[in-house]
């Protein structure tokens, strides 16, 4: 059994009934065990064009399921959700990603975990930190607070550009 993070989001009808009807598919599956479900964190649009406002959580689960097999599931269950995949990064009533998959790397066409934006996306690390704090990422090799922290302060000199004289 291996503890896999999952990033939900939706930005398309009823945001908040589609992550819960989300999280309610995922944790019907066969042989998963969830643990924790964050807070809705309302957050604005990363790329695409422009769209509404998005709500995203992150679920913890427990799962013997590969990661192609989980991949496989969640886009069954965005499909059976009426997600139709047409503007890349476009306006979406489900995403439904898996951040981590406990210590393990796959990097293929299919599926890249951890997912590669994950580390620069507070609408990801916020809820993460809520879930536990102190997960590694397998590659950055820094907890998911420290990689935070380090956004914030990114963020924060991206405000207060340095000024030359």
């Amino acid at each position: 059994m291996v503890l896999v993070c999952v990033g939900l989001g939706s930005n398309v009808g009823n945001r908040a009934s589609n992550l819960l009807c989300a999280y309610d598919r995922i944790v019907a599956l066969e042989d998963v065990q969830p643990l924790k479900l964050s807070q809705f964190y309302e957050t604005q649009p990363a790329g695409g064009p422009s769209q509404p406002m998005f709500l995203n959580a992150v679920l913890s689960i427990i799962t013997a399921i590969s990661p192609h097999q989980l991949l496989e599931q969640f886009q069954r269950i965005e499909a059976l959700m009426g997600r139709v995949r047409t503007v890349k990064w476009g306006p979406r009533n489900i995403d439904i990603d898996i951040l981590l998959y406990g210590d393990e790397v796959v990097d293929d066409d299919q599926l890249k975990v951890p997912h590669p934006m994950m580390h620069t996306r507070l609408f990801v690390l916020e809820p993460l930190i809520e879930i536990d704090p102190d997960i590694v990422h397998p590659v950055l090799k820094k907890t998911i607070i420290q990689l935070y922290k380090e956004r914030i302060c990114l963020n924060q000199a991206n405000d207060f550009p340095l000024i030359s004289s």
